[in-house]
């Protein structure tokens, strides 16, 4: 046996001599840089065939994503507080669209408010503009509504109707879970960022919300972040209704509105061609207000035969205890028929501050009072305003 063991040994030595004076090398084991066959796969070669020209061709390159203009001021420098700052949407709860502008509706959109959460737009690579045919409803229930456009999505109203609405004393939308009254409610939160709104209209004279053509809230929390705002409008006259683009009646747990680098033109209402609310704080960060009128007249209270209305071309504020804060903001070429061709500030019950901290407000018409020293602005509150590095210009 051990004879014949030597005998196969030698044999197999010879063959292996043999194979390699032929050149073929020996074999080793793969490594990560050579392809390795998988079992039912076709054997990889050492250089793939080079695709043909007709093949070539045909592949076509990525779509290039394009967005709409930069809303806000680009010379603003106001410092964001993390409050104020977009919510992360990369993550979205829901999508409205599959990538296609046909897929991006009106009713696509009223139903991914009702429902809440994080949502954002697959509407294609192109901007896209959905006439809404019905008003977006924030169900209160819902803790948070996060609306994200991408910079690439135009809400548009149509000259119709109102675009969005939040109102947690509205009992028809469900019931908010936070303590307090209804309108001190902290939720729902709303926020829109990178989104048009356009052509919003809250004229109808029946509407209780009296104001707000693209979004009216009331109670729970808005932050508007990045938006456009064009040709916004709500009732003509009026002595305290108003915000052509927003309006807001209450805000939970004394939570300010911010605003953040954001852009209002073209807006008219009979107060507020912009902005208007009762009792509410502002913040206004990085922001632009541009041509914005205040069309009602008489004031308020209202004159003797007048409708009343007609004050804060861009920003209408009434109540008692709320503050204004603009900082790196322009707001400018803005008209009231009456007082605060910029802004129109009244707290009653002279609580309530204004802050101006480096920004612009200039060529403001108050076509009829607007307080001395302070082109532009109707203002009745706590001493007089703060104002540093900023200019005031008729």
């Amino acid at each position: 046996m051990r004879t014949r063991r030597i005998a196969l040994t030698a044999a197999a030595a010879l063959c292996l001599a043999a194979c390699q004076s032929e050149g073929a090398p020996p074999a080793a084991a793969p490594t990560a840089s050579a392809p390795v066959a998988v079992a039912g796969s076709a054997r990889p070669s050492a250089s793939p065939p080079a695709a043909s020209a007709s093949a070539s061709a045909s592949v076509k390159p990525p779509a290039t994503v394009k967005t709409l203009p930069k809303p806000g001021n680009p010379a603003g420098r106001a410092a964001i507080p993390a409050a104020a700052r977009p919510v992360d949407t990369s993550r979205p709860d829901r999508t409205i669209g599959d990538g296609t502008p046909e897929s991006c509706t009106s009713a696509a959109v009223v139903k991914a408010v009702a429902a809440g959460g994080l949502i954002t737009f697959d509407c294609g690579p192109a901007p896209v503009t959905i006439t809404m045919t019905a008003t977006a409803k924030v169900r209160n229930p819902v803790k948070k509504v996060v609306l994200d456009g991408g910079g690439r999505v135009t809400l548009d109203g149509a000259g119709k109707r109102r675009i969005l609405y939040m109102n947690v004393c509205d009992t028809a939308q469900g019931t908010s879970a936070a303590s307090g009254h209804c309108h001190e409610k902290a939720t729902p939160r709303l926020t829109v960022q990178n989104l048009v709104f356009a052509r919003g209209n809250a004229t109808d004279p029946t509407d209780e919300a009296g104001g707000g053509g693209a979004i009216f809230a009331n109670g729970g929390g808005l932050k508007v972040v990045n938006s456009r705002f064009t040709n916004n409008r709500c009732a003509r006259t009026g002595p305290d209704l108003g915000g052509a683009a927003i309006r807001v009646r209450l805000q939970g747990a004394n939570q300010p509105v911010y605003v953040v680098g954001s852009t209002f033109t073209g807006g008219n209402c009979s107060n507020g061609g912009a902005l208007s609310s009762i009792g509410v704080s502002w913040t206004l960060l990085n922001s632009q207000f541009s041509g914005n009128t205040a069309v009602g007249n008489g004031a308020n209270p209202a004159r003797g035969g007048t409708p009343g209305g007609g004050s804060g071309g861009a920003v209408y504020l009434d109540g008692n205890t709320f503050q204004l804060k603009l900082d790196g903001t322009v707001i400018e070429k803005n008209r009231a028929n009456e007082g605060g061709g910029a802004v129109f500030f009244v707290s009653n019950d002279r609580s309530g501050t204004l802050s101006i901290r480096n920004s612009t407000l200039r060529r403001n018409t108050s076509e009829g009072f607007e307080t001395d020293g302070l082109p532009g602005i109707f203002y009745l509150g706590s001493g007089n305003p703060s104002i540093s590095g900023s200019r005031l210009t008729g």
